[in-house]
Order: structure tokens, then sequence, then C-alpha cells
């Protein structure tokens, strides 16, 4: 966003993570160069003040995306007049209406759930942790996850996810055991996984509350019987929800978007998009670039001043 107002900037990247911003650079290189040579990236562990502050100093706006604490860490220790856009840790979830959920339209519904799941392996915060699903329909909120484990066992096929640390995979490994003994004692839990890896998970719950996932596709499925329903049982994440993905008939679609929106969520997309915002989107419910320019107001039809 920062490029489309032509500002330079320097690019700090999260350890790890500074391939594809680099690939990006010299592709603009190749495209408009003096465009490109206002962009520097690097990438250092964070925590060196002498050198962040050196870069605070000379910025008009810093942007940072992170942990609640880091942005308020960063927020302290810049100057009074540098601009500061921070964007924090934020959740999204799924919601499939009763009206979606019939005809020949369910399996290419559930398939567009399993790829909101798997891009970026469900790292990112326009990832769902859990999918709502209302009951009543041909197909229960049990089935949908049934069905929504088999197309992850086909996507781990033609795009798997990859390795994960041991301390990740420790992680699922025991976040599933837990799952696993509640569905030998309850029909109200239900588990489906990847064997001999950690990598893809569903678990069914019939229990609605809002429940945050260890990711690296690890997903819930809830079943609830309106948006009401989910949305007091989402009320711990109130506030942090940056997307939901909806799945609805256009007849009711623009009703839930509204109830959704008047809750506190920022976007609404049709389930299968929600990791492709379009350029437009307003992040976290701010402008895209307004907020990075500086505006001086001059009415129109003024006159010039004749000073004496």
């Amino acid at each position: 966003m920062g490029l489309l107002v032509r500002s330079a900037q320097f690019v700090k990247c999260a350890s790890g993570a500074s391939l594809l911003p680099r690939l990006f650079a010299h592709s603009l290189y190749e495209a408009d160069p003096k465009l490109a040579s206002c962009l520097e990236i690097a990438e250092w562990r964070g925590g060196d003040q002498a050198l962040e502050e050196s870069l605070f100093a000379e910025a008009d706006c810093v942007t940072a995306t992170g942990g609640d604490e880091t942005l308020a860490s960063i927020q302290q220790r810049l100057p009074r007049r540098t601009r500061f856009l921070g964007y924090g840790h934020r959740v999204s979830f799924g919601y499939v209406g009763q009206g979606s959920l019939s005809g020949f339209g369910i399996k290419k519904l559930i398939t567009r759930a399993a790829e909101d799941i798997i891009a970026w392996n469900q790292l990112g915060c326009l990832s769902p942790h859990l999918i709502y699903v209302e009951t009543g329909a041909s197909i229960s909120p049990e089935q949908f996850a049934e069905e929504l484990s088999a197309e992850l066992s086909r996507h781990e096929v033609e795009e798997p996810r990859g390795e994960v640390a041991v301390a990740v995979a420790a992680t699922i490994a025991a976040r599933r055991d837990i799952y696993r003994v509640r569905a030998s004692s309850s029909r109200e839990t239900r588990l489906w996984c990847s064997e001999g890896s950690t990598a893809w998970t569903v678990v069914y719950e019939a229990d609605p509350r809002f429940q945050l996932s260890c990711l690296n596709r690890f997903v819930y499925v809830k079943g609830v019987s309106n948006l009401a329903e989910a949305l007091r049982a989402a009320e711990p994440v109130r506030g942090q929800v940056s997307t939901v993905g909806l799945a609805a008939p256009d007849d009711q679609a623009q009703a839930l978007a509204t109830e959704l929106a008047r809750w506190g969520v920022t976007r609404v997309c049709p389930l299968g998009q929600m990791q492709s915002p379009p350029l437009t989107w307003r992040h976290d419910g701010r402008p895209s670039v307004g907020d990075l320019i500086t505006w001086t107001d001059w009415p129109a039809g003024m006159g010039l001043f004749n000073w004496r």
C-alpha cells in the first residue's frame, strides 16, 4: 500500500520470512527501477533497540503486525509526531447457513472450506479456526465435518502441508489425544485425522463455544441453530475477528453479513475466499491507503491570496 502512494519504505521482515518480499522487490525493480530503489528490505531478530529507534526517528509512519504486547511496545518507543498503524492479534471463522447445505453444491462448498484451511497452512489472521454449520439441513454438522476431513485428505496428496517443527507436531498430537478420549466416551465429539502424521485434523463438537485451533490444518466444526447462537458462542473473541467466510443463499447473505458487521466483524466474504482479500480490502476496517497519506485541504473554487 505504501508503494501505491509512492512512498519510500524500509521493510523489516519476520525471521525466516524475507524470501517472498525480496522476490517481489526484484520483480518490481525489473518493472520500475526508480520506484523499486525506494524500497529497502531487511531481516534481523527483533529487540535491537538502537537500530530500530534510528529507523523510528526518520519515519513519518510506522506500520507493524504482531502480538498486541509487541505493538504496544513499539508504539511507546515512537516519537510523538510519528503516525502508527498496528495490526494485532486477529482470528477468523467460517459460517455455513442451512440454505447452502442442499443439492449438488455441497461438494463444492466443502472444497471451498478446505481451500481456506490449507492456504498458508492456516497460519494467517484470515485463516478459519473453526466453521459453524447450521443444523436442520439434509447434511448435519457432523456429516459436514466428515466430508471436510475427506477433502483435506485429498488435498494432502496434491498440496501437502510439509514438515513442521517438533514442538508444533507435539502440540497437535497432544490436542488430538484430548479429543480422542472425549470421542471415546461421548457422541458429541468426533475426531478425524491423518494417519501417521499431523498433516490435518478435523474435530466435530456439539458444544458451540469458540475454540482456538493449534493451526497447521487443524480445524473445528460446530453445529448451531442460527447465527445468533454462533455469535454468543464467539463472544470471547469479539473485537478480535478479522474475517468470516460465509456460505448462504443470496436472499439471506445480506442480512447475515449485516448482523456480523454490527457484531464487529470487519470483513465478510464468501467461504473459499477468506485467504484472498482484494487489493481494496480495508484491513481491520481502516482505509486501505488513507491512513498512509497526509492530507492538505484546499477548498474548491477558492481564489489565490494576494499578500501585500
